[in-house]
């Protein structure tokens, strides 16, 4: 895997860290307005991040969350799960 590829694994998996945790948040806080867009900002930005990634580099999941143009890409490796961060664990 490459830099780029990684680099923005990372972006997504931060983003949505964030927006679990507003969720979490607004759980308990429905009303809180500037959580609530917070909440929507990073959805939104996920959602794009999601978009690019699975452009570039294939799908981020089995089903329902993208497309497969030319060839079922979720067989290429390696999967999601099974990437390690460059330089080790």
């Amino acid at each position: 895997m490459h830099g780029e590829q990684m680099k923005m694994l990372k972006k997504i998996q931060a983003v949505e860290f964030s927006a679990t945790e507003l969720t979490l948040y607004l759980d308990t806080h429905p009303d809180d307005r500037a959580a609530l867009g917070d909440y929507n900002r990073l959805a939104s930005e996920l959602m794009e991040l999601k978009k690019r990634y699975t452009e570039k580099y294939g799908p981020l999941c089995v089903f329902g969350h993208g497309k497969s143009e030319d060839r079922w890409k979720w067989l290429d490796e390696p999967w999601p799960w099974e990437i390690e961060s460059e330089g080790g664990r």
